[in-house]
Order: C-alpha cells, then sequence, then structure tokens
C-alpha cells in the first residue's frame, strides 16, 4: 500500500516514524523547506524518552514525483490547508483515501448535516476551496489522541498518548476504515474504526477549544488555568455554549466541563499545542478550534458570549503578535 504523510510535524512525523519503522507500507512524505532538509539528511525521527527510533525517508516537494497514493494522511494546520489542497492534487487518484490528522472543525464537518446547512464553513474552507480538491467521497474522519511535539525540524518527540480515532464521515462502519485501521496497528498505535466521527472530533473540540487559546493569551501551561477559578468558569462556561451547539448538530456531550477539567488535571502541567505555538512565533490555528464553533453556533441562531470574547481576545492577541492574518479591508 502507497502512504503519503503530507506535513510532516509533530503529528505527521509521529505517525511516520511509527509506519516507516515497522515498515508497514510503500511510505513517502510531501514537505518543504527545513523538514524536507531534514528528512533527507536524517530520515524519520522520534524520540521517546531515551529512546531515538529512526527510518530512511522518501521525501520530496514535488507532489508529481511522488505520485497517485492509496492513502494521504494529511497532519498540516488548517491555516495552511487550503493551500497545501491545491499542491498535492497528484497525489491523489480516484480510489485515494484521504485521513485528515489535524485538529479541530474539518472543512467536511457540515456535509450532509441539515442543521448546519450545504454552505461550506467559511471559518475552516473560504470560498469552498479545500472541498474542491479533496473530494468528499474519498475522506475519512480522524481524531488523534497524542501529545507529541517538534524541537527541531524532522525530529518529533512524543511525551504521552498512543491513540487514533477513524470512521466514515457519514457513519457507520466500512471495509476501507477498517483496511486502514489495520494498516495504522502495525505501526503501533492503538486504533479505534468509529461508528460516529463526527462526536469524536466535537468531543476532543469540547475539551481542548478552551484551554489551548487561553494558553496562548497567558503563556499559562493547564495546571495554572484550572487552578485560576475566574478564568477556569469561562471556560467552563465557554464549553457550556459548544455542548449546547453539539447537542442540535447530533454531538450530545454526556460529561459536564467539571468532569472535563478533572481529567484535564491528572495531564499536570502541559503546553498546550497552541501555546507552543505562539511562543514558537507560528500562525495559531484558531480557526478550526474557535471560529468554525462559533460560526455553526451563528447559524443555528445560538447565542456564543463566552465563545465570541474568546474568538476575539485570542484573535487580537494574534494579530498584535503577527500570529493571526490582519482582517481584509
Amino acid at each position: 500500500m502507497k502512504v503519503c504523510i503530507v506535513g510532516a510535524g509533530a503529528i505527521g512525523g509521529f505517525i511516520g516514524t511509527r509506519l516507516a519503522a515497522a515498515q508497514a507500507c510503500e511510505l513517502s512524505a510531501y514537505a518543504r523547506g527545513d523538514t524536507l532538509a531534514a528528512l533527507r539528511q536524517h530520515g524519520w525521527r522520534l524520540q521517546q524518552g531515551e529512546v531515538l527510533t529512526q527510518a530512511p525517508a522518501r521525501a520530496s516537494d514535488n507532489a508529481a514525483e511522488l505520485g497517485p497514493q492509496d492513502v494521504v494522511i494529511i497532519a498540516v494546520k488548517g491555516q495552511a490547508l487550503a493551500a497545501v489542497a491545491r499542491q498535492i492534487a497528484p497525489l491523489i487518484g480516484p480510489h485515494t483515501l484521504i485521513l485528515p490528522a489535524m485538529n479541530g472543525v474539518p472543512w467536511w464537518f457540515g456535509h450532509g448535516v441539515p442543521a448546519i446547512g450545504n454552505e461550506p464553513l467559511a471559518s475552516v474552507d473560504p470560498g469552498g476551496l479545500i472541498a474542491a480538491a479533496l473530494p468528499w467521497g474519498q475522506v475519512l474522519g480522524c481524531v488523534v489522541h497524542a501529545a507529541t511535539s517538534a524541537p527541531s525540524p524532522g525530529l518529533v518527540s512524543h511525551k504521552m498518548g498512543n491513540r487514533l480515532i477513524i470512521g466514515e464521515p457519514a457513519g457507520g462502519e466500512s471495509e476501507r476504515a477498517l483496511q486502514l485501521g489495520a494498516l495504522l496497528r502495525q505501526g503501533g498505535f492503538d486504533v479505534e474504526v468509529s461508528a460516529d466521527i463526527r462526536h469524536d472530533i466535537w468531543y476532543k473540540l469540547w475539551g481542548n477549544m478552551t484551554l489551548n487559546p487561553v494558553s496562548a493569551i497567558t503563556g499559562a501551561t493547564a495546571d495554572r488555568i484550572l487552578d485560576d477559578q475566574l478564568v477556569a468558569e469561562f471556560c467552563r462556561a465557554a464549553m457550556r455554549e459548544a455542548a449546547v451547539i453539539g447537542e442540535r448538530i447530533g454531538c450530545h456531550i454526556a460529561e459536564t466541563p467539571e468532569q472535563r477539567h478533572l481529567v484535564t488535571r491528572k495531564l499536570g502541567a502541559f503546553k498546550s499545542s497552541m501555546l507552543q505555538d505562539a511562543e514558537a512565533g507560528r500562525t495559531l490555528e484558531l480557526d478550526a478550534l474557535v471560529a468554525s464553533v462559533r460560526e455553526i453556533g451563528h447559524r443555528l441562531q445560538l447565542a456564543t458570549p463566552h465563545i465570541d470574547a474568546l474568538l476575539g481576545l485570542t484573535r487580537l492577541f494574534g494579530r498584535v503578535h503577527g500570529l493571526y492574518p490582519e482582517a481584509q479591508q
């Protein structure tokens, strides 16, 4: 099976190194710049504690050179996807499976959900460019539960978590999802093939849509956010709004925000991915995590004052520090 990783950063490099080390497939990477140079020089690299796993890598910044794939795993930031989707067209044949291993609400999330409507979500797919490049019928949904970082280009550090959830966007099970799940298990992942991947995506988003931006604004680790009762209650209020939205689109959340925060506390003093991006001067992945939730809420005519404030404050922070695009005039 031919598999290409698009975006060999913290998540793409994690998945890629595992698959390459297991020799589970004919693996390649679509990468650019320093990451491409590192892959060509060192191969795939994954640091887990004192153990460094390395494996040879075939990598290119020319999608046509890599050619059509059986599976394309996309692990770029949401704000980069529109440009990347056009660039990787040569990787995608009529039967290629597309697995976006990305945070937040994906571009396909509203497809087939009457409450959201048929128009693309402008927050994650302005103009529908991504949907035009990545056919709905070839997509499998994915949720990654793993704490990884990229301390330098082409090198991934894995702290905890090893779980991948995949599933059909339309729900139910399929042979192609089961086959891809079997491939990922060869890489040592704990894989669940879900019959309701939309719910799994919304549940993870519900848990991290507040801590990520609050940590970026404040520079605080998760434990300090939860220790401040005013900030923690603001986060819980935004989570309650997101839970109401989820209920309306078939993504019921059975927990309370308080219960979810107890789980988060067990993870200790960790830095969210958005805080890591802010510290590294990288663009904030705000649209897929917060703006998309606000947009869906507005389509449902639901008030979202706490989500609005969260988006506005983080967006302003990002613009002041050059980490989020300025408003178009």
